[in-house]
């Protein structure tokens, strides 16, 4: 029996933001994210492993979607990003679902940095 999702072949994820330079700047330099060109500058990057999680609209959120990025140590990783000139937002915290952290992208707002204590899916066969 096929499975649909060996007919997806990927997640092609999107961020808008006000300054796609600088955003694509900060992916490329900062996260070293490897990217090919699509054209005109339109940088597509490498982003590894994904997952999708599926929650509850809450009413304290306005926001429908979400992008995480993920780590395996947040403490290290922070640490890292910061020697880099990367901004944060917020200190560490537990959520109880992982440690979080928002990231600054510059022109493009925050990403959420979170080291999982959750079982995750992104390794599985």
């Amino acid at each position: 029996m096929a499975y649909v999702l060996e007919m997806i072949t990927a997640v092609h994820t999107l961020i808008y933001v006000d300054d796609a330079e600088r955003a694509r700047t900060f992916f490329r330099d900062v996260l070293e994210w490897p990217s090919i060109d699509a054209g005109h500058g339109w940088l597509i990057f490498k982003t590894g492993p994904s997952e999708l999680g599926v929650h509850p609209t809450d009413p304290a959120y306005s926001e429908h979607h979400q992008i995480a990025l993920m780590c395996d140590d947040i403490h290290a990783t922070v640490e890292s990003l910061r020697q880099r000139g990367v901004e944060f937002t917020r200190d560490i915290r537990d959520d109880g679902f992982g440690l979080t952290t928002e990231l600054v992208v510059p022109g493009g707002g925050e990403l959420m940095l979170y080291e999982p204590r959750h079982p995750t899916a992104f390794d599985i066969g």
